[in-house]
């Protein structure tokens, strides 16, 4: 059954001595706000480690295939839509609607990415356009940070010949001085930052493409458990450090028709909920390295009526609802 309510969430993420997310016209440098110089990482880069960590931990279940996956044509997918599809099909319609539609529902019935996120599938065999429920704002960090350009020694070289043959690139490795067969490279990172991500999930939207409890489940463990499987020279020591924090909207009227309406449409401005949450660096702290060097608290006596707040605090467990973690400042706890 799809969600039936509206929901925003947020989640915070540190970054030590790495490049949370490279920009390639920049020579991948971190991404940064050149007035400001607040980093941020962009919705697509969450939504590949996303993608990954489903990938990973869902391998082989019904329902539960990526379509965006690295280096893949999706038009393969789409085309094995309308395979599996088209004997649902009234062969005499002759605009082709019901084709379009029974290739997008398969669509989101089998690939999980579709089903969250959407998709535009008209690239090949045409299965239309997917809104998916769930979408991802850029991360900013809390404070500046600082991007670092470094040297490092590469200890070989990737010169010689141009072919296949051994002997001859064994050759040319012989003929040159040990100071060629070195050369310089360099690396871009950031000592430190704390990213906030904000994310929200329309229930309307969950009804047209399927997205479920279970959906949601899978999604919330994803978020908190994606950079321990996303580990690299360059991503080592980049973690989820505080609980995923949810907004769910319930509603507030008697009348049960009246109130279901209210929770698919919302009962505050999504603004007004994430400012509930404040992170800020302790006042003895001038240059921030951990995530420990911040306090956090939500102002739950401020929360709307008909808005309840929940927070998820391990990757598998469950979400704990209208009740703050052990003490306020969780943050500064871990996670």
């Amino acid at each position: 059954m799809a969600l039936q309510n509206r929901y925003e969430f947020m989640y915070y993420v540190q970054c030590i001595n790495a490049n949370p997310n490279g920009d390639p016209d920049m020579g991948n440098a971190p991404r940064v706000d050149p007035q400001t110089m607040y980093g941020y990482i962009t919705d697509v880069a969450t939504k590949r480690r996303i993608r990954n960590y489903i990938q990973i931990a869902y391998e082989g279940q019904p329902g539960m295939d990526i379509i965006m996956q690295q280096a893949s044509n999706i038009n393969k997918f789409i085309a094995r839509a309308y395979e599996e599809t088209q004997s649902e099909i009234d062969t005499g319609c002759a605009k082709g609607k019901e084709k379009t539609y029974a290739a997008r529902r398969y669509c989101c019935d089998h690939f999980y990415d579709v089903r969250t996120f959407g998709a535009v599938l008209s690239t090949g065999a045409n299965a239309g356009q997917v809104r998916g429920p769930v979408q991802l704002a850029f991360g900013r960090s809390v404070d500046p940070i600082l991007v670092q350009d470094i040297s490092i020694t590469r200890m070989c070289v990737a010169d010689g010949p141009k072919d296949g043959d051994f002997e001859k690139h064994q050759a040319w490795e012989d003929e040159q001085p040990e100071d060629q067969l070195r050369t310089m490279g360099r690396k871009q990172f950031i000592p430190f930052g704390l990213y906030e991500i904000r994310g929200f999930i329309s229930g309307n939207l969950a009804r047209e493409t399927g997205f479920g409890e279970n959906d949601l489940k899978a999604l919330c463990e994803a978020i908190l458990n994606m950079y321990e499987h996303d580990r690299s020279a360059s991503k080592g020591q980049m973690s989820v450090v505080s609980p995923l924090i949810l907004f769910k909207h319930v509603g507030t009227d008697t009348d049960q028709t009246q109130r279901c309406r209210q929770a698919l449409l919302g009962c505050a401005p999504a603004h007004k909920l994430f400012d509930l949450v404040q992170v800020r660096r302790k006042e003895e702290v001038s240059v921030p390295r951990d995530y420990r060097d911040y306090t956090a608290v939500i102002a739950l006596d401020r929360l709307p009526a008909g808005v309840q707040v929940g927070f998820q605090t391990g990757a598998f467990s469950p979400i704990i609802w209208d009740r703050l973690p052990e003490d306020e400042s969780w943050l500064t706890d871990g996670r």
